[in-house]
């Protein structure tokens, strides 16, 4: 996978297996992302769009693991932290590490919420939102589109 030009500043990210590493960002093309990604997944990680609540893979999966960003591979989130919010989307109280996340402000669609994206990549993963309901005060709504799960242990 192509990583930028080459003259990009390396980032921290932490892997569930290996720890804290050191990786180059991923940068590819509109036409890059199109080849390597379905059409559902460019429209919710590169056009920022949002799949129908209750239809993602990952909306009801139960089983040990982490979830990872499909195309690029960072560890996103741990199962041990994934809750049902009754929303429709995989919820989380937390990421794996705030190091494989970017938080943005977004004022789209006449509303202001937290986006969240892939560190690595700046794939669209969803939104956090505070919640008092949700453990740790905190639900990041993720599509499931743009994620996979690899089942194993939840330690980290």
């Amino acid at each position: 996978m192509d990583s930028g030009t080459g003259k990009e500043k390396a980032i921290a990210l932490f892997d569930a297996s290996a720890g804290c590493i050191i990786t180059l960002p991923v940068i590819l093309s509109g036409e890059e992302w199109r080849a390597l990604l379905t059409p559902e997944q460019y429209a919710v990680a590169r056009k920022k769009g949002t799949e129908t609540a209750f239809t993602g893979k990952c909306h009801a999966w139960k089983e040990p693991g982490i979830y990872f960003y499909a195309s690029c591979g960072t560890d996103l989130f741990n199962s041990v932290n994934k809750f049902d919010s009754e929303m429709g989307r995989p919820s989380s109280a937390a990421p794996v590490s705030d190091l494989n996340i970017t938080i943005h402000p977004d004022m789209s669609n006449g509303m202001t919420r937290t986006e969240v994206r892939c560190a690595r990549c700046q794939a669209h993963l969803g939104h956090v939102f505070n919640d008092d309901s949700a453990p740790a005060g905190k639900r990041f709504c993720i599509n499931s589109t743009a994620l996979v799960s690899k089942k194993g242990s939840n330690s980290l």
